[in-house]
């Protein structure tokens, strides 16, 4: 066989301690399993593989990963492997493991081991005799442990790196991972994993969020508790499950069995505790990160949701000719390009619906222009849009969505900024949100645009909106919305609002929508002589794609069946 060819090396030549004490051969679960195929993806599109998981406990990533790298590290010539964990008990298992590995292979594939102390193996000629060991160097290869610090990794060249329990490090772990990854070359056949648990917010949570979003290079892999083929228990006769745990099954897809067992893990393992459960033992990555605040939604309910939420039907924008100055945009088209659009749809525009459209605009520098589109009928979200630009586009991009949504009635947040919601007065958009402001100078009431966001009409949006997820909680279908959700807790003055680092801005133009709608008609619009019953699949995406112009042609055209 190859010797190089991990796939067979390691099921055939590599020994593991198991649980129960004895020594068995490292046979790759799926959650390992897991690991190996996107190390050979990598590398088959020609990426160094830089992996970042998120896992549940005892899920054998460390002891897979441990075997990937000592395999290259035994079968290798110059190969210098660092291994790196967060306590000095971790760092001696995983030595230890790495012994273990050498000790067990057949007398004929041990290379030569110049000694094996200070958590080092170093495959070398042991001689002392210049001569002989110019002649037999030995692969000159290493494998060492040694726990995180700051000075570890400089000054060396690094062909594989493994950073276990990264959460958990002392010090500035982004300084320390910084000189490390100074030391590994972007050499395809190099690999540097990082593994952990979630450890609430900090560092290794900015990496996976990165790494999510396809921003910092690394690759993300989430392994649940319920990849463990192992986490299965019998189900004692006469059990009855929970409301909450009939909904894990059914959301992801679990056995009896495997519900016996994560009953007795939170009774034993976690005293009691389910949310201690959810950190140690996460279904999603949600559900790993457990915030420190008290949340204002029911997250369990929304973990099951997110779980089941779907893929947008379409991503993209608007597209238009440049504007006169002053001029709303003309002759728009939709235009999909799920790389760089911004609008989510979820559920396309229909003849005749009525649609309401929240929209909260950028503030402090951190926030992002989003906007919340439903179906003002059921209450079911339709749409949305998120992005950071400029002003004037966000104003474009949300004319065009509400007359795309069949003349929408829009609310749009005027706090930070009254541009959009000018803007969409000057340009006559048709169904604009309404609201009473007292005039200082008349000291009267009159009649405004646009929706302001105060101490006193804050709460009552977010009370409804928190109604919605109690009584309707289907109506969010965005998992954007829905992540957003999970961080939405209250703060030390008992405020409602997103997290440290987190961002509400979807959650607000969620509150604001289902606020306005009372503002929009409820009943499907009947366009007399209008019948659609026979428009093909083809027809309504040349009737979702037109302008508005081009829609009443087309219902012109159609509605009568020619």
């Amino acid at each position: 066989m190859n010797l190089r060819d991990m796939s067979a090396y390691i099921p055939q030549f590599l020994k593991i301690r198991t649980k129960s004490g004895a020594l068995a051969p490292l046979r790759p679960k799926p959650a390992q399993q897991m690991l190996l195929d996107i190390i050979r993806r990598e590398r088959a599109a020609g990426r160094p593989p830089r992996i970042l998981i998120l896992k549940a406990r005892q899920l054998g990533l460390s002891t897979i990963t441990e075997g990937v790298m000592f395999h290259d590290s035994v079968t290798g010539k110059l190969v210098q492997t660092l291994i790196v964990a967060h306590r000095d008990d971790s760092t001696t298992k995983l030595f230890r493991m790495n012994k273990l590995f050498y000790d067990c292979l057949p007398r004929k594939l041990q290379p030569m081991c110049k000694h094996s102390n200070a958590k080092e193996l170093v495959f070398e000629n042991p001689t002392r005799n210049p001569d002989e060991k110019r002649k037999r160097p030995g692969l000159m290869s290493s494998i060492r442990c040694v726990t995180a610090n700051d000075g570890m990794g400089r000054s060396e060249t690094l062909n594989n790196v493994h950073l276990s329990e990264f959460a958990f490090w002392k010090g500035n772990k982004n300084e320390i991972l910084d000189g490390v990854m100074q030391s590994v070359p972007a050499d395809v056949n190099t690999l540097v994993v990082i593994e952990s648990t979630a450890n609430g917010y900090n560092e290794f949570k900015d990496l996976w969020d990165g790494a999510v979003a396809g921003t910092n290079g690394w690759v993300p892999l989430f392994i649940a508790w319920f990849h463990e083929a192992e986490y299965r228990m019998e189900v004692p006769e006469g059990t009855v499950w929970e409301e909450d745990e009939r909904a894990l099954m059914e959301a992801y897809h679990l056995e009896p069995e495997q519900m016996a067992w994560r009953r007795w893990c939170i009774r034993v393992n976690c005293h009691g505790d389910k949310r201690k459960f959810q950190q140690e033992y996460p279904s999603t990555p949600e559900e790993a990160f457990l915030f420190s605040g008290t949340p204002f939604f029911d997250n369990e309910q929304i973990l099951l949701h997110l779980a089941a939420a779907p893929e947008p039907e379409d991503v993209g924008l608007f597209s238009y000719p440049e504007p006169e100055a002053g001029e709303a945009p003309a002759e728009w088209t939709w235009s999909s390009d799920r790389r760089t659009g911004f609008i989510r749809v979820y559920t396309p525009p229909e003849p005749g619906v009525p649609y309401v459209i929240g929209g909260d605009t950028a503030g402090e520098g951190s926030d992002k222009f989003t906007a919340w589109v439903v179906d003002n009928r059921t209450g079911i979200q339709a749409a949305e849009l998120e992005f950071t630009f400029s002003e004037l586009l966000y104003a474009r991009q949300l004319y065009c969505l509400g007359m795309w949504y069949n003349k929408a009635l829009i609310a749009v947040e005027t706090n930070f900024s009254t541009y959009p919601e000018r803007k969409l007065e000057e340009w006559d958009y048709p169904c604009l949100y309404v609201r009473e402001r007292f005039d200082t100078y008349t000291r009267k009431t009159v009649k405004a645009f646009g929706f302001q966001t105060t101490p006193r009409t804050r709460p009552v949006i977010l009370a409804g909106l928190h109604a919605v997820m109690e009584e309707t909680a289907d109506a969010v279908v965005s998992r954007d919305t829905l992540r957003q959700m999970l961080h939405f807790v209250y703060d030390e003055q008992h405020k409602p609002q997103a997290e440290e680092g987190e961002h509400d801005d979807l959650v607000m133009a969620a509150a604001i929508c289902h606020f306005a709608r009372t503002q929009q008609r409820v009943t499907l619009e009947q366009d007399a002589g209008a019948d659609t019953s026979h428009w093909t699949e083809d027809m309504w995406e040349d009737y979702r794609a037109a302008d508005e112009a081009g829609r009443r042609r087309l219902m012109e055209l159609w509605s009568h069946g020619r």
